[in-house]
């Protein structure tokens, strides 16, 4: 069973950037589409990014677009989640999550634990 692991959460003030990595082992990533999500306290979930299978497409919401950059090390087996420019509001539990041989991100089969990012000064 796919596992994955987040990291490179943490404590940054406002404007900084932060680093996440998303890594598997045993199961080579870049045959799953992976996406991260994130929960803010008190609100729902949000998918933020998602890279497809293959080398596919990557996409964003709105409130991340220009900020934020999903890529892959096909080598090191991680997706990284390079989050810039941030703002308190980007505060929350973030998640990556897969689906085997996805484009999209819809229909997830794993899920990670999660990092938290905290945007405060």
């Amino acid at each position: 069973q796919l596992q994955l692991v987040e990291s490179g959460g943490g404590l940054v003030q406002p404007g900084g950037s932060l680093r996440l990595s998303c890594a598997a082992s045993g199961y080579t990533l870049n045959r799953y589409a992976i996406g991260w999500f994130r929960q803010a306290p008190g609100k729902e979930q949000e998918g933020i990014a998602c890279v497809g299978s293959y080398g596919g497409a990557t996409t964003y919401a709105d409130s991340v677009k220009g900020r934020f950059t999903i890529s892959r090390d096909n080598a090191k087996n991680t997706v990284y989640l390079q989050l810039n420019s941030l703002e308190p509001e980007d505060t929350g539990m973030y998640y990556c999550a897969a689906e085997l041989g996805g484009s999209y991100c819809g229909t997830l089969d794993a899920w990670g634990q999660g990092t938290l990012v905290t945007v405060s000064s």
